[in-house]
């Protein structure tokens, strides 16, 4: 379990028309009076077919091959492609017997003394991995090994570090289940801990691209995260959705808008949302509303793809997020081309968004999931293998796109874009009262890593 402990700041562009700025350490603000559409830079109002036509996937490509020499410059640190920020160290091993914990590991009551010097066993669930480790800490165990209540792998993150934290593991309920056999016939269990971590603060950015054009208090705001795992160059996770940002961006600037579009690129998505989650933490409350939604784009071009849509509604999110949802389900069904719903369980950039408010929604096509008998007849490929055989390795290169998925994606973004830059007729208002209405739900996820 990794413990991340980054600053993340931010680098602001005013793009995409023909001025530019750059700011650190402050949301996007505006400091200037909006050009109206086609009034200054005698460019066409974009239209929806038009800003699709101009996504060529040549140049989508010719972007990711960029991307692929870029993760090259890291082969001096790490042996192989990768555009991960911070980098590894090592640790000692601890050793002790595995002392069971009492109820889900919530209370401090539940760590009986005997953890002491030893390694807590705990439960997965009701409270945060954070939050069973510091606990654990505090009753004095060298270590935790959190296990799955199911059989399935457990991996998660432990938040922000606190001087009680200790090394952490997950545990799946398989290899769980003949250890508790033996603690409750009680056998004595001894363990050696041994993780390869590193605790350290180092400052990232985020890039911010905004247009010169557009109601800037009505904004269209999309993003994709620019780093990488360790493992590996990140050419689809998420060099796709980063680079399909940017072509989109790039097409954008011939054509004018009615309302700001404003694109993201956030640092630290793989060690927990850092990014995101900072641009919105510090975001005042009348910047907030100017937002009026927020749309994620993480992983393009899976090759063992599957057309996936978050299932966002207005029930558990904020209001806006159906209609978004609604508008590629739309999309799709126009293109006549088949499309699954995922969880909208906090698992990419759009979390911060909707927990302040801010409508989100997204598309993907899938990473370490197993595609169905189902699916494969409705999107091809093959069932019973990741939409994304390289997720989080070495092989996720340039040759691990989907060129027919890349390019599909990348124009539905565009027709995401062009719709909301042109309107945002019928799509519900931001007020204060709507800040209220964040999502509260509990989320699985935060990032790629469990939390509960």
């Amino acid at each position: 379990m990794a413990l991340p402990y980054r600053w993340s700041s931010t680098l602001l562009l005013a793009v995409l028309g023909a001025a530019t700025a750059s700011e650190l350490q402050i949301p996007l603000i505006s400091q200037q009076s909006p050009l109206r559409a086609g009034s200054a830079l005698g460019k066409p109002l974009v239209n929806t077919d038009d800003l699709q036509a101009s996504i060529k996937i040549e140049s989508l490509l010719e972007r990711a091959k960029d991307l692929y020499g870029i993760a090259q410059k890291s082969e001096h640190e790490f042996g192989h492609p990768t555009r991960v920020i911070g980098s590894e160290a090592h640790k000692e091993p601890v050793y002790g017997n595995l002392v069971p914990v009492a109820n889900d590991g919530c209370d401090a009551s539940d760590y009986p003394a005997e953890v002491t010097g030893n390694v807590a066993f705990v439960l997965r669930g009701t409270c945060s991995f954070g939050a069973k480790s510091e606990l654990a800490g505090k009753a004095g165990a060298v270590a935790v090994v959190v296990y799955n209540y199911d059989s399935g792998e457990l991996s998660g993150t432990l938040g922000n570090p606190t001087p009680d934290h200790v090394a952490t593991f997950g545990l799946s309920g398989k290899d769980a289940g003949p250890i508790i056999k033996k603690l409750k016939a009680g056998e004595v269990v001894d363990s050696i801990a041994y993780i390869d971590a590193e605790v350290k603060q180092i400052q990232t950015t985020n890039i911010i691209a905004q247009t010169v054009e557009g109601d800037p208090d009505n904004c269209v705001m999309l993003g994709g995260h620019s780093d990488s795992v360790s493992e590996g160059p990140g050419i689809n996770d998420d060099g796709s959705g980063s680079l399909t940002l940017l072509e989109v961006a790039t097409q954008l600037t011939n054509f004018s808008v009615n309302n700001c579009v404003r694109f993201a690129w956030w640092a630290g998505e793989e060690e927990g949302l850092l990014g995101s989650d900072y641009y919105v933490e510090v975001l005042p409350e009348e910047e907030n509303l100017k937002i009026r939604l927020f749309m994620d784009y993480d992983m393009m071009g899976s090759p063992n793809f599957a057309y996936q849509v978050y299932n966002a509604t207005n029930a558990a999110n904020p209001e806006g997020s159906e209609e978004l949802r609604n508008l590629y389900l739309d999309w799709y069904a126009d293109q006549g081309l088949n499309y699954t719903f995922i969880p909208f369980d906090g698992r990419s950039d759009y979390d911060a968004f909707i927990r302040n408010g801010i409508p989100g929604g997204g598309i993907a096509t899938g990473a370490e999931g197993i595609k169905t008998k189902e699916e494969e007849t409705m999107f091809g490929g093959v069932a019973g293998d990741w939409y994304d055989p390289c997720y989080h390795q070495l092989c996720d290169d340039t040759g691990n796109v989907n060129s027919t998925a890349w390019l599909v994606n990348t124009k539905l973004v565009a027709h995401s874009v062009a719709t909301f830059a042109v309107s945002f007729d019928g799509f519900p208002e931001r007020s204060k009262a709507s800040m209220q209405t964040a999502s509260e739900q509990p989320a699985k996820y935060h990032g790629h890593r469990l939390v509960l």
